[in-house]
């Protein structure tokens, strides 16, 4: 007997991980490696897996470094986490 089983993703105040659909080749690494199992396989082979609770990413950035293609997965942390340098000419 087969069941279908529907999963809606969780609304997250921000999108944390973003994928490159022309680069990521759907390996699934980043879900293997993800501290917190965020990501759940995508029912399409070959496709990005889908973050199915993106208000629980520690944003440490554990999926970025395991993935084999590089630029297939973006970090996209909260506004107030972003890191703003100033240099030392432009401080006055």
């Amino acid at each position: 007997m087969s069941k279908k089983i529907y999963v809606v993703p969780e609304p997250g105040i921000s999108n944390p991980i973003i994928f490159n659909h022309d680069i990521c080749n759907g390996c699934n690494r980043c879900m293997e490696v993800c501290q917190v199992d965020i990501f759940i396989p995508n029912p399409e082979k070959g496709k990005p897996p889908v973050v199915l609770y993106p208000g629980e990413c520690w944003y440490c950035g554990c999926c970025v470094g395991e993935c084999p293609n590089f630029g297939a997965i973006k970090l996209n942390p909260l506004l107030m986490n972003q890191v703003h340098w100033k240099s030392k000419k432009n401080l006055l």
